[in-house]
């Protein structure tokens, strides 16, 4: 049964890819949903697709998603799908790779179900929980860092409190940063502000399949499908820094809160 599940998921992600690969580059209308937060009619043509296939393979599970108006009858539910049709649309709007489809399955407050397809670079992720994570069928394996400095994180620029870190590529996407750590990629991604879940449940797992830690911003376990379906800040990290890079941002988590 998970074999079947993951991929009749796994195609709907892809059919929602070619979706948005039909417009990538321009023939699409956008606006902002409030300022700083863009969004385009392809999200929304790539929502309501995957919510009619989704609903085809598990009629009973709720939904939680980012186009899509929150109704609280998914808190009544065993299950729920927890998707974001165009994680980094900054950067699908842009013309640039760093976006993906983000589609996940929660069950009792966890992950059981998450995968990622990011088209633009012929990437297919994908995770089942107690089964381990792939990227275009090859299994991930997180990385054996155990100290914090020089710790490869995504980041277009660094504060001065986090320069003993090293940056790599920053898509726009965060599911696909968190991804980049089960991967191998990179072995630190942070953010320490409420989110929303649809943007790392998906990638959550993928990275935790892969032997990588992912809390929330003061290290605690993460819960979907909540009643707000948010979360204050996310850390995934390989398991030999995680504790170091909590302990190195907690001031920080403390500071963004109390705001």
């Amino acid at each position: 049964m998970p074999d079947r599940l993951i991929d009749a998921v796994a195609k709907v992600a892809a059919e929602a890819g070619r979706i948005a690969m039909a417009s990538f580059g321009g023939g699409y209308n956008r606006w902002e949903k409030e300022p700083g937060h863009p969004v385009c009619d392809v999200d929304l043509a790539v929502d309501a697709m995957v919510r009619a296939r989704l609903r085809e393979i598990d009629p009973e599970a709720g939904w939680l998603s980012e186009e899509t108006v929150d109704n609280a009858e998914r808190l009544m539910g065993v299950r729920t799908w927890v998707v974001d049709p165009i994680d980094g649309t900054r950067d699908y709007l842009r013309g640039r790779p760093g976006w993906a489809v983000s589609i996940a399955l929660v069950e009792g407050g966890n992950v059981v179900l998450g995968v990622l397809d990011a088209p633009v670079r012929g990437e297919r992720w994908s995770a089942v929980r107690g089964h381990g994570a792939t990227r275009n069928g090859v299994a991930l394996r997180a990385g054996g860092r155990t100290e914090l400095v020089g710790a490869r994180t995504p980041a277009e620029a660094l504060p001065r409190a986090d320069r003993e870190l090293t940056m790599v590529e920053r898509p726009n996407s965060i599911a696909l940063r968190i991804a980049m750590v089960a991967a191998d990629e990179a072995d630190l991604v942070a953010t320490l502000r409420w989110g929303h879940e649809w943007d790392i449940a998906a990638a959550a797992l993928i990275a935790q399949e892969a032997g990588a830690v992912v809390t929330d911003g003061f290290g605690d376990p993460l819960r979907y499908n909540s009643t707000k379906g948010e979360a204050f800040g996310c850390i995934a990290a390989v398991p030999g820094i995680h504790a170091a890079a909590v302990a190195h941002l907690g001031p920080r988590a403390t500071a963004a809160v109390a705001r």
